[in-house]
């Protein structure tokens, strides 16, 4: 059971380009959710970190940063965005060096804390759909809704590149499965959905078949 007075949440996690966001947003259109994508959080702080023209891998630093930085939030079509010092950072999460530096920002303890009670203080309030790669594991991992999104590596590849990316597929995936804080894994409760085959739509009619299954009302 989730957390008595939490909301429902659906834990979407899978690695970089498995298709978790696309899927994350489609269904919480379908079900009338709202939609969280925890690393847009991340890197709305990246850019941060960057723009203070701090390293980043001085995590002394970006610890001290974080208490310090206001944050807070909104809602864009039923989709929640960071906003740090009152700025949503929205048009320069992607941005080059925010790919290429993210990983090591989330690595930080004091970040992961920060955000992750900004995830929680938000499902106290809506029904959330919310996907990254600790979701299911660690920030829910009481909810009894889990999903994991994976492909395959070449077509994740193929995606990123489509998307315009430059990210490298395997050491995104290298960083987030060895880092200690909330590394990616499968919560052992988590249904797997292979995505390498399928389009959005059939992932987001799997995920509601065994959500009903598991007695979530849709």
């Amino acid at each position: 059971m989730q957390t008595q007075g939490r909301h429902r949440v659906i834990a979407i996690d899978g690695p970089a380009a498995s298709g978790k966001s696309s899927v994350a947003r489609a269904l919480a259109r379908r079900l009338d959710f709202v939609y969280l994508n925890s690393g847009a959080m991340y890197r709305a702080v990246t850019w941060t970190v960057l723009r203070r023209g701090v390293d980043v891998t001085d995590k002394v630093v970006i610890a001290k940063l974080v208490t310090e930085l206001r944050m807070g939030g909104k809602f864009v079509d039923a989709e929640f965005h960071l906003l740090i010092d009152d700025v949503d950072l929205i048009e320069h999460l992607y941005e080059d060096q925010v790919n290429s530096e993210v990983a090591y920002v989330s690595t930080v303890p004091e970040v992961r804390k920060r955000l992750v009670e900004r995830m929680r203080k938000c499902a106290d309030n809506h029904d959330l759909v919310i996907e990254g790669r600790d979701i299911g594991s660690v920030v829910f991992s009481d909810t009894p809704y889990k999903f994991y999104i994976h492909a395959s590596p070449e077509v994740r590849a193929r995606r990123r590149a489509a998307q315009g990316r430059r990210d490298e597929i395997a050491q995104r995936d290298r960083a987030d499965s060895s880092r200690a804080a909330s590394p990616l894994i499968i919560a052992k409760d988590a249904e797997i959905i292979d995505t390498s085959n399928l389009s959005i739509n059939a992932v987001v009619d799997e995920v509601v078949m065994r959500l009903e299954k598991k007695g979530l009302r849709i």
